[in-house]
Parts: structure tokens; sequence; C-alpha cells
């Protein structure tokens, strides 16, 4: 009897300790588990379709190796990215250039910072009816943005291609059609469409010439390269950026970002993607 009580005694104390054993170590596991989720960071991105968005998923697995889980939120304006920002929709942002982000932020007082730009989209001049600018007709009709932030670059590529002449000692960047001194053909200007309705007044054979933003003309089957009758220089400083309200740019999670879309890897997929029309900053 006594020995059947001992070897009783004796079960009941292994699997008490067994149980002890497994609790331990789905402890251990949940523990595990908790650490591995303060690790992943999940990062909200807003950004045009192309090329912004697909810069980024390409970085998506680079960013994961680091515990950073990129979402993708895509736009097709330039106007809610940032409103959505400010609202905190988004962790940061990645469609625009720096003068539209300083407009932005005067206009609406926007508390956004710059964290680092990424690439650069040249502009260019297209046309349905003539195949280089020195067959643009006396009275030629451009069409530009409606964009007040793009008129000082698009009017200083016009500038650059001995189309006009802007008034001496202005800000470029801030260049309005009033401020054109010398228009030797007598062009007429019309800036009253939409940035992402320009690729449509190009199709339809608006215009005489018609200045598109690359990003709108990759997305809409443009080459740049090959369609444009005339490309902005690759020198062009209206770089695009990561954008993100004030403070964030020193979050480890956005410096990463900008440390991938800057790397090697990520600039020479945007050369070998877009062959030009798209350029990485150095």
């Amino acid at each position: 009897m006594k020995k059947l009580l001992a070897g009783l005694f004796l079960s009941i104390l292994v699997l008490a300790l067994a149980a002890c054993g497994t609790d331990k170590k789905e402890d251990a596991n949940s523990a595990s588990d908790n650490t591995d989720s303060k690790e992943n960071v999940t990062l909200k991105v807003g950004a045009s379709n192309t090329p912004h968005a697909v810069i980024l998923d390409k970085a998506k697995p680079i960013l994961a190796k680091e515990g950073i889980d990129l979402e993708i939120e895509t736009y097709t304006d330039y106007v809610l990215p940032n409103q959505d920002l400010d609202s905190k929709t988004l962790d940061a942002n990645y469609f625009q250039h720096i003068p539209y982000l300083d407009l932005q932020i005067k206009d609406n007082g926007y508390d956004f910072v710059n964290a680092g730009g990424v690439h650069i989209e040249p502009i260019g001049i297209y046309s349905k009816k003539h195949k280089t600018l020195e067959d643009l007709p006396e009275g030629a009709t451009i069409l530009l943005s409606n964009s007040v932030s793009d008129h000082g670059r698009m009017l200083s590529l016009l500038e650059a291609k001995g189309l006009i002449k802007l008034k001496e000692g202005i800000d470029k960047t801030a260049a309005e059609l009033k401020d054109i001194e010398e228009n030797p053909k007598n062009f007429k200007f019309d800036a009253n469409t939409a940035p992402e309705m320009l690729v449509q007044m190009y199709e339809n054979d608006e215009g005489d010439a018609v200045l598109i933003n690359s990003n709108f003309a990759i997305d809409n089957g443009l080459n740049p390269i090959e369609d444009a009758i005339s490309l902005e220089d690759k020198e062009s400083p209206y770089v695009n950026i990561i954008a993100v309200r004030a403070g964030d740019e020193t979050k480890p999670e956005i410096k990463k970002l900008l440390e991938v879309l800057t790397s090697k890897e990520i600039q020479d997929f945007i050369i070998e993607e877009w062959k030009g029309a798209v350029v990485p900053v150095k």
C-alpha cells in the first residue's frame, strides 16, 4: 500500500512538473511573440501611382527585413495626400516636389517638413501637331497646369528652350505668366487645366503644345524620352521628396525609409525601369 501511494505521488509530481514546464515554454513563446510584434512597425505612405508607388513597392521587401511593414496608399490627385498626412491617416507621403510642399504649407498652414529627396521627374513638352519646338508657329497656344506651384518651373523650362524670356531679378521658381518679359512668337498661354488632365488634353490634340509632369505622362502610357518634343534638363531643382509631419523626420522608420529609397539598389532600379524619364537623387 505504501509503495502504491508513493508511486501515485511520484506520478502526480511528474505531471505537475511537466505542466509547469509547458506553461513556462508557452510563456516564453508568448514573450517572444510580444517582442517580435514590438519590433515590427507599420508605416503608411501615400503616393502617386507612378513612379512613386512603384518605387515604394520595390522598397517594401527591403524594409520588411528591417522590421518595417510598409503600407502604400495610392492617389491620383495632388490635394488629398497632404490632407491625409495632416489628419494622421498617413505617416508620410511621397508625390510632391519642394516648391509644391512650400506652397501647400503657406496656403494651408500644414506643419510639414521635407524628410529627404528621392528622385526628379523632368517635365516634358508634348505636341501632336509639331515635331520640334522650332515648328511651333506664331501665336501658338501652349497649355500649362493650373497649379500655381508648377508655373515657375514650366516657364523656366520654356525660357531655357529659348521660347520666352522672364523678367530679370525675379525668383524663377515662383514666376507667373505676368513675369514674361519677351514672347517673340506671341505664344498664347492657357493655364486652366488640372495637372492630371493635361495628358487627356494632349491626346485630344488640344493646343499646339502641352507641358506635362512625367509622373502623369508615365501613368498614362507616355514615354517622356520618346514622346516629348523637348524635356527638362536633369539638373532640375524640383526634387520629389518624402514629406512628414514636423518632428516625425527623426523617427527611426522614416530615416530607414529614406535610407532604402536612396540606396544603390533602388537607384539602379529607377534608372533601369524608366531609362532617364525618372532620375534618382545622387
